[in-house]
């Protein structure tokens, strides 16, 4: 690609609640964005789909949007991050047959069962790299075949949400490795479909797409559908992956002991690795080995199910002028509550669980606490001890990887939490780590950009496109007093869990 032509590429990103699509320039300046809500579907009470249907048609509204905003400029290639483990119908026509059911929809625990009797989890965990659990797309489709047999006969494949899209962008399906690691039905040692697995499910392998790796070429769009939404017919659409993923490749995660701190609604710890970790430690702590988008690395998720959610909380809850007046003072919501907290550690601890445990414990019925309240204890206490609690609980996820194998010696933070500069400096005293501020927040994005330029010819590596779009902004270092104070009722904060969860 010449250095006169004026090139743009696009990151779509796939969530369950909503998409976005991201134009970026090739020095990975933010041209355009938009971002479309769709909604979830509760069939009857506790159960959780989603139409594709009214994705796609998100889909299309986003990239319209964002091809309208800048119309000089000729979008190059795309790539699609999506939510895992939900999988979409699809007949031979390419037409969806019916609902995805979504992850957190209990439907498939009958089939986990079944599926822990005929292979078990030690088996499962040592070929798939995921804990057997019915959240993962073969016990779904189990479910299906079971349930809804006339539809399962019309099935030609099931696909991932983000592999979806690309289908119907290019008339081509294919599964890239990150997102068919989330189906449980994934070889993640050898990188393809396990034989195994699928005959215990009693599921036939040709029913998944063809396997790709992440960054590779998938095709281009179909003139067709390039006409409704305003990209040239030979935009080329490339291979992508799950969002967790992608957002590790969008921080510069390209080496071992590296890792990146998503601090979205949900905090996610995400290490890079170079060859599959699949130990006992591994499935007791449930954690998952999933490789990365990036060809010879792997990728564990260890995640708490509060993150930004639990400041929300705070906000709505405990805090429901500062809204107001924030605006008053022309200041963010959170700026605002930053500025007010204490500047050194708190006498409280929280245990974070107020949406149940993620990793290492993964307890829905798990519950919040917050202990050492006094008649002297102020709100803005509260609110900073918030934000102990959630860093105290991935401390212990960073020493659980530790004990399964995966050294992590320096954190990189995106998302929204990242923007607090209160919330990083309390991470690098309690973790005792360096953590980096980047000038990307929203990595997810910016690893698409990365996969899709290098396909396209614009980059000629991922460390190319790293270093020139992806920068530290500012280091955190562990500072005291505050790392020993930490450090001292970190311990406390673990006696603590350990003793709440045992109730």
């Amino acid at each position: 690609m010449g250095g006169g032509i004026c090139v743009s590429l696009m990151g779509l990103d796939i969530g369950t609640t909503g998409c976005k699509a991201s134009l970026f320039d090739e020095e990975g300046l933010l041209l355009a964005s938009a971002y479309q809500e769709y909604p979830m579907e509760h069939p009857s009470p506790g159960l959780y789909e989603i139409n594709p249907l009214k994705v796609w048609q998100a889909v299309q509204r986003v990239i319209a949007e964002v091809t309208l905003a800048v119309p000089e400029r000729r979008v190059s290639a795309l790539s699609i991050s999506s939510f895992g483990e939900t999988v979409v119908p699809v007949d031979a026509s390419g037409q969806v047959l019916g609902q995805a059911i979504l992850y957190m929809d209990p439907r498939g625990r009958e089939q986990a069962r079944r599926l822990e009797q005929r292979i078990g989890k030690e088996r499962t965990m040592e070929i798939t790299g995921v804990p057997l659990h019915p959240m993962f797309s073969l016990p779904k489709v189990m479910w299906i075949r079971q349930h809804q047999p006339e539809l399962y006969e019309r099935v030609w494949k099931f696909m991932p949400f983000g592999d979806y899209i690309a289908y119907v962008l290019t008339g081509i399906c294919v599964s890239d490795y990150t997102l068919a690691s989330r189906t449980m039905a994934f070889n993640v040692a050898r990188k393809k479909w396990d034989e195994e697995m699928f005959e215990a499910a009693g599921i036939e392998m040709d029913r998944f797409p063809d396997l790709i790796r992440s960054g590779q070429p998938i095709g281009t769009v179909r003139a067709d559908v390039a006409r409704t939404i305003g990209l040239a017919p030979d935009t080329l659409v490339v291979a992508g992956g799950h969002d967790q993923a992608t957002a590790a490749l969008g921080a510069g995660i390209l080496s071992t002991h590296q890792a990146v701190d998503g601090i979205g609604t949900v905090e996610c710890i995400t290490p890079a690795y170079a060859s599959p970790v699949l130990g006992p430690e591994m499935l007791s702590f449930q954690y998952n080995c999933a490789p990365h988008v990036v060809e010879g690395l792997y990728l564990t998720y260890a995640f708490n199910f509060t993150g930004g959610s639990i400041l929300r909380w705070y906000r709505d809850h405990l805090a429901p002028a500062a809204e107001a007046e924030a605006q008053r003072l022309g200041l963010g919501v959170y700026d605002y509550l930053n500025s007010h907290a204490p500047a050194h550690p708190t006498g409280l601890l929280v245990i974070p669980h107020f949406a149940g445990s993620g990793t290492p414990y993964m307890n829905p019925e798990a519950k919040g606490t917050l202990y050492g309240l006094t008649l002297e204890t102020t709100a803005t206490e509260i609110y900073r001890a918030l934000m102990e609690g959630v860093t105290y609980e991935m401390r212990y996820n960073v020493e659980c990887l530790a004990k399964a194998g995966i050294r992590i010696d320096s954190l990189r933070a995106v998302g929204g939490g990242a923007k607090s500069d209160l919330w990083l400096q309390i991470k690098a005293d309690i973790m005792n780590l360096p953590i980096e501020k980047l000038n990307v927040t929203e990595a997810g994005t910016m690893g698409n950009i990365i996969l899709a330029g290098k396909a396209a010819g614009i980059y000629r590596s991922y460390e190319e496109a790293v270093g020139k779009l992806v920068r530290p902004v500012r280091t955190f270092e562990p500072g005291e007093p505050n790392r020993t104070i930490y450090e001292d009722r970190y311990e406390t904060y673990k006696k603590l869990s350990r003793a709440i969860g045992s109730l």
